[in-house]
């Protein structure tokens, strides 16, 4: 099952305009989901003249049992927004917080 977790799923239905791979490994297991892959994901909006790319970055983790892609930020971030939010997860222990939310959602819709 494919959870797309976002007021409009249709802001995500096209190809991601960027993607940081976080953890790809396969081996990590929280709770009984066995957690094989956690993205990030770019999709650039929109453009404004005086501030830029309006950009929308999104968490996508696969499990076993499903997967979940959520709304992580949104708005007028600058340019290379994608790496520097990877390097903000990746040194504030931010992936855990990620694949928590995303076993929970998965456990809301009975997963």
């Amino acid at each position: 099952m494919e959870i797309i977790d976002l007021h409009d799923p249709t802001r995500v239905s096209k190809t991601p305009d960027g993607v940081e791979v976080l953890f790809s490994s396969g081996n990590f297991i929280q709770d009984e989901f066995k957690i094989s892959k956690v993205e990030l994901r770019l999709y650039k909006e929109q453009t404004d003249e005086k501030l830029g790319v309006f950009s929308l970055i999104t968490s996508f983790v696969q499990t076993d049992k499903g997967s979940v892609e959520m709304v992580y930020d949104e708005g007028y971030r600058g340019n290379d927004v994608l790496m520097r939010t990877k390097e903000f997860l990746t040194s504030n222990l931010g992936i855990s917080g990620l694949i928590l939310r995303s076993v929970i959602t998965l456990r809301g819709n009975n997963i």
